[in-house]
């Protein structure tokens, strides 16, 4: 008998639900396939209603936003910024585009965000830097209060990476609008995507006028082509845009479902003391766009063994961002821990952690082998 390929279960794959063709049809429909045009304007003005951040420019990536957001909060050569260490690369390498200097910042075990402990210390020695960029890893928001009591008291400006992070929120304020300017990323895995792309946010709507100016190549308002200033190509087509105009229909959708995975793997886990779910902050209320476990060490099982056994049976999971600190392109920097032990929180995190399938379309049937692989392991060790 012919053996069947197993199905592939994936850590957090695209979910289209059919509003996104429709917009897309338009867009073809009256020729608006390049940059700019209506999607892209509703975009920004839809997403900006549904988070609350006053206004927002559709950009071609996360990383770009950053970028952009770095250039527009004044950062330049010699510049410093700290930044979350435990974090996906595009929250640093623009700090480097502009020939800024990241200093690294710990995570708090509480939340696996930038520790305010650590961002003290940083302070103490860099006591000017140009900018804070806070990430809220895998969805769950940072400890914006103590973060901000703290940048506030040395009037040095943040930008939130909310890329992992749309749809949550902290004390009923969505991420990526408490600091001066927010990020937030569509890419393909992301809760909504619009293939790639990104969104910069904030309240200052000039700051924001001046994002699509950088983001179209900076050209003058002149009747001829006319730069005055560098600008890039930065802008979301209008194509983009309307994936992402139907997606933003289903956030809340989406956001409950993730939940729903968060919960059904940690009730499946709560009898295995080696495992911990990653933590939720109680002052917010999380994406959970991907759930994640660490593994107590000692245990005889490991979390590449974790890995290599879902990996077998045709299911994607990933370890925990390896920290900035630790990668070859950053090792030069500084880099404050949450305390005085010998290993950073953050390195623990890695060391520890596993990504686990956490795809909206996955049935009953796909959780209950996920966790069935996952406990399996257990039980034999």
């Amino acid at each position: 008998m012919e053996n069947r390929a197993k199905k592939r279960i994936y850590l957090s794959s695209p979910t289209m639900h059919g509003d996104e063709q429709r917009f897309v049809a338009e867009a073809f429909e009256t020729n608006w396939v390049a940059p700019l045009g209506p999607n892209v304007n509703n975009f920004e003005t839809e997403l900006a209603a549904y988070t609350g951040c006053g206004y927002a420019a559709a950009l071609s990536a996360g990383t770009a936003a950053i970028h952009l957001g770095l250039k527009l909060l004044g950062v330049g050569q010699g510049d410093v910024v700290f930044v979350s260490s435990l974090t996906f690369s595009a929250s640093c390498n623009p700090i480097v585009y502009e020939k800024a200097v990241p200093v690294l910042i710990d995570s708090e075990p509480d939340t696996w965000n930038m520790s305010p402990a650590a961002l003290e210390r940083a302070f103490e020695k860099y006591p000017a830097p140009k900018a804070v960029v806070v990430v809220h890893l895998y969805g769950t928001p940072a400890k914006m209060d103590e973060i901000m009591r703290i940048c506030a008291r040395h009037n040095v400006p943040i930008l939130e990476d909310a890329a992992e992070s749309l749809g949550a929120t902290y004390e009923g304020k969505h991420t990526g609008t408490f600091g001066r300017a927010g990020v937030y990323s569509f890419n393909g895995n992301k809760i909504i995507t619009t293939s790639g792309g990104g969104m910069l946010v904030s309240g200052d709507e000039a700051l924001v006028k001046e994002a699509r100016m950088l983001s179209t190549q900076a050209r003058d308002p002149a009747r001829y082509y006319q730069h005055s200033r560098i600008g890039y190509n930065y802008r979301m087509s209008n194509v983009d845009a309307g994936i992402g105009r139907g997606q933003l229909m289903h956030l809340d959708e989406h956001v409950r479902l993730k939940k729903a995975i968060y919960n059904r793997y940690r009730q499946a886990f709560a009898d295995i003391e080696e495992i911990s779910m990653n933590p939720l902050n109680p002052k917010g209320d999380a994406n959970n766009w991907l759930t994640c476990i660490t593994i107590r060490e000692g245990s005889s099982v490991t979390p590449d063994m974790v890995m290599d056994a879902l990996e077998a049976e045709n299911i994607e999971s990933r370890p925990i961002w390896k920290p900035m600190h630790l990668q070859p392109v950053f090792a030069s920097c500084d880099f404050f821990s949450h305390d005085e032990t010998d290993m950073s929180v953050s390195e623990d995190i890695f060391n520890r952690g596993v990504c686990l399938p956490s795809d909206i379309k996955n049935t009953d049937e796909d959780m209950e082998t996920v966790i069935g692989i996952v406990r399996g392991l257990f039980q034999r060790s």
